[in-house]
């Protein structure tokens, strides 16, 4: 019989037995702390942003919904990134040998905090995507989210796979680049020296945490194979499926990224 999620023991919902009311406490708490955070880095967005570019009270409501918008986008980003940097690297909670219990199970009171935050941005940002379609963008965005949302549930509610989530959180450490970029060319300023390194911060960044990083991720997951097919049935399909989806995502983008740089590139080539 698979252990799916049923009702088990005390817990309200349970994937492979590892709810417990004490748990199940923190991931709402963390879920609708992370839709809170969303809401007032939006409003904060839109209060400050005229102090630092006047002509923002001059845009119409879409590029100000857009602007704040990516302004609490740019606020997980980086949390979700220095922890996932912390995580995988600094603690030990996926440290070899640092645990009797197998990495694949892992888990912290911290790791579970910080997949609900994402899992209520990613809620927060996904309904103001579909509730506005397609201004805040088209159907990549809302599949690279339903799948993020997806992935992050399951390992949360599992106690499993976390290891791997936080290698694929950490690609978000790239999403100040783009959201800077889109900045910069509202603001008129796409030949100015700063849009031009920011266009090859992002085209570096994302081929290192968006292409090699996700070789590794496929690289050590395959080498620890074993460690995998002891995820529960769900679970492991979806370690099977998901990363390549979001891998092709990231390919189609890279493309998009390099054409652009190349682009910006010889305009500036052409300026001198």
């Amino acid at each position: 019989m698979f252990p799916c999620s049923n009702m088990l023991g005390p817990g309200l919902i349970s994937i492979a037995g590892h709810a417990t009311p004490i748990k199940e406490l923190l991931w709402l708490l963390s879920l609708f702390a992370g839709i809170i955070i969303c809401k007032i880095v939006y409003q904060l967005t839109g209060a400050i942003s005229p102090f630092f570019f006047t002509g923002y009270v001059k845009l119409d409501w879409q590029k100000k919904l857009e602007w704040n918008n990516r302004g609490f986008s740019t606020f997980h980003a980086l949390l979700v990134a220095a922890a996932s940097l912390y995580l995988l690297l600094e603690s030990d909670l996926f440290r070899d040998g640092a645990q009797d219990e197998l990495m694949i199970n892992r888990t912290s009171a911290f790791s579970d905090s910080i997949l609900g935050i994402s899992a209520g941005y990613f809620l927060a940002d996904f309904a103001m995507i579909f509730y506005y379609f397609p201004a805040l963008g088209g159907t990549e965005y809302v599949l690279h989210h339903g799948l993020s949302m997806f992935a992050i549930v399951q390992s949360l509610l599992s106690g499993q796979a976390q290891m791997y989530i936080f290698m694929v959180l950490f690609t978000e450490s790239t999403t100040p680049f783009v959201n800077l970029r889109w900045y910069l060319d509202v603001a008129g300023q796409k030949n100015s020296q700063l849009y031009v390194c920011n266009g090859v911060a992002l085209f570096l960044g994302w081929l290192v945490a968006r292409i090699l990083l996700f070789l590794f991720f496929f690289y050590h997951m395959f080498s620890h194979f074993d460690l995998i097919k002891k995820v529960y049935p769900l679970g492991f399909y979806s370690l099977l499926t998901v990363p390549p989806g979001l891998a092709l995502l990231n390919i189609v983008w890279f493309w998009k990224i390099a054409k652009g740089l190349i682009k910006t590139l010889r305009k500036v080539r052409h300026s001198l």
